[in-house]
């Protein structure tokens, strides 16, 4: 069965990604308006959000399709854009590294940004049975499917909508703020506090790169330098419980 419905996991995944769905829901909105507002028809708009299903990369899109870009600048912006997936899917591919590759595009496809990051708060380590190795599966289906129906109703309705929903109402921002509200207590150490300053920084400063760089820019300095101080930090503990053991010894 490719999802377990019933699974505990899987309904534990839904019930934690339920926060999130808010700013989900407003992000869906703003894209589905503003492909329409882009010139896209409506089998068009349809068939973007359905296949497409990266609101960030249609976002970036929309303007150089709407000016006629060549194909290949368009897929090259929207590639570049969602370049961060590939850091973040490389934290959890070793989880499923095993399945069949079909399952494993899926699972691909239907994760995103949000769901990495309660996936990896909920199992921060690799799994150790099959009965784990099927918890966290089941656990990480149970976030991205409500994530994904919640985005493509959102998303549909804001095409249907089209230019009647003004753009002084600033869903996208209110969509970020929800984000920024389920994101922030996983901030739970001093290396992911210090991974997240230093990332936000970079991103206001980079601010103005082209075609989002800055933002992946943020991304790979922010976990590098997470990384640099877990690791630092665990010396320095290790370093202090040897100095203990060997008081104790004296002693």
């Amino acid at each position: 069965m490719l999802f377990n419905w019933k699974s505990p996991a899987f309904i534990e995944g839904a019930r934690m990604s339920a926060p999130s769905q808010f700013g989900m829901g407003a992000w869906g909105l703003v894209v589905g308006v503003a492909m329409i507002k882009a010139g896209l028809t409506l089998p068009q708009a349809l068939g973007m959000t359905l296949l497409v299903f990266a609101g960030s990369a249609q976002l970036a899109a929309l303007p150089l399709m709407a000016a006629h870009a060549p194909v290949w600048v368009i897929f090259v912006t929207a590639l570049i854009v969602n370049l961060r997936f590939l850091i973040m899917s490389a934290l959890i591919a070793p989880r499923f590294a095993h399945l069949h590759w079909f399952k494993r595009t899926v699972l691909g496809f239907f994760t995103g940004d949000i769901t990495v990051a309660l996936f990896m708060n909920r199992f921060p380590h690799m799994w150790n049975s099959a009965a784990e190795e099927g918890e966290q599966r089941d656990f990480l289906k149970g976030l991205v499917v409500p994530n994904w129906f919640v985005w493509q109703i959102t998303s549909i309705i804001g095409i249907l909508l089209g230019s009647q929903v003004p753009t002084h109402w600033g869903l996208g921002f209110a969509g970020t703020l929800a984000i920024l509200c389920v994101m922030l207590p996983l901030v739970q150490n001093r290396p992911a506090v210090g991974g997240v300053v230093l990332a936000s920084v970079v991103a206001v400063l980079a601010h103005a790169l082209p075609y989002k760089l800055g933002l992946l820019l943020a991304v790979i300095v922010g976990m590098g330098f997470a990384m640099w101080l877990e690791e630092h930090f665990d010396t320095g503990a290790e370093a202090a419980n040897a100095d203990q053991a060997g008081q104790g010894d004296q002693t």
